[in-house]
């Protein structure tokens, strides 16, 4: 199990993060005259600077204000002295590039910044990708390990909590809106299930603002099964749960240590599910389901709440 564990760990290597058209950390105004038109940058909150990323492919260029008619806003605090410096996609370490291909594959490249101190040092590398029609910015350490995935805010939504009640991310108001009734899926999805998978146990249901559908199942493991909006299969996607028994668990039960975790990682994440992990009645670790910026993720831990592996579902 600890061996499983562990390969999956190392197959995920690194993860991602943002993209920024400012030319210091510590500015709020200005494009980069060589900034893309469909990247912008708006006053950023009190504390931490933004970068405007359009919120898909088909949200249009940045008008004459600076600002895309369709954007979102990526949250970076850099340290005192700290400034962004745009790069090419080339110019990030292999160790990013490789992490950027293995867990968000099919992604599209938007932008990448070398974050540097006042010497000129590099300190970090931000990335911002497209991801099944979503911007996913990450944030890497100078030799190119994963550090987090940066929170995105809709431009009104800057100060405060990051949402409203209608926004593209009020499900962060914790009454998981997009849960839905396994009872309710299409009957399509069942079918397929049944004659697809006849052996998994449905456990539980999501409902993406798209229209997509996302169903977790159970089978000597855990899985999650992907299907587009008109009950057509996308994918079926193996957690990091092999050969494990599945408890599930509120939020509230999960050691300090993976809740602490999680809120650093992914800031403002929404919860979905959590499951202790089981062998012979054992327990060998713990599996949380997350939404971070409308981007669901699988995080594995051990039994003491150290992270062991991360897994992109869709």
């Amino acid at each position: 199990m600890q061996y499983q564990f562990k390969s999956i760990a190392q197959y995920i290597a690194s993860v991602f993060l943002i993209a920024l058209t400012l030319t210091s950390c510590q500015k709020e105004l200005g494009l980069k005259p060589n900034a893309p038109t469909n990247n912008t940058t708006l006053p950023s909150s009190a504390t931490s600077p933004t970068i405007a990323v359009a919120a898909s492919s088909s949200s249009g260029t940045a008008n004459s204000g600076g600002t895309s008619s369709d954007s979102v806003y990526v949250m970076h605090t850099c340290e005192k002295g700290h400034h962004r410096d745009s790069i090419a996609f080339t110019a990030l370490p292999a160790t990013v590039q490789a992490y950027l291909g293995t867990n968000y594959t099919g992604y599209s490249f938007i932008k990448a910044f070398a974050v540097k101190d006042t010497s000129g040092t590099i300190k970090g590398y931000v990335a911002i990708v497209r991801f099944n029609n979503k911007p996913v910015a990450m944030l890497f350490k100078a030799d190119g390990t994963f550090s987090k995935v940066l929170e995105q805010r809709e431009k009104n939504d800057l100060e405060g909590e990051g949402w409203h009640n209608g926004g593209r991310f009020d499900c962060r108001d914790g009454k998981s809106k997009d849960t839905l009734s396994l009872n309710d899926l299409p009957q399509s999805i069942k079918a397929y299930m049944t004659t697809s998978y006849p052996s998994d146990t449905l456990v539980k249901a999501f409902k993406t603002k798209e229209g997509t559908f996302i169903v977790v199942s159970k089978n000597n493991g855990a899985f999650v099964t992907v299907f587009n909006a008109n009950g057509g299969f996308e994918k079926r996607v193996a957690l990091p749960a092999a050969e494990c028994e599945l408890e599930n668990i509120p939020q509230g039960a999960l050691p300090g240590a993976i809740q602490s975790y999680l809120s650093a990682t992914y800031p403002n994440y929404v919860f979905n599910k959590a499951d202790k992990l089981k062998v012979n009645g054992t327990i060998k670790g713990y599996l949380v389901i997350i939404n971070a910026n409308n981007t669901r993720y699988a995080v594995a831990f051990d039994a003491d709440g150290k992270f062991l592996a991360a897994k992109v579902i869709f």
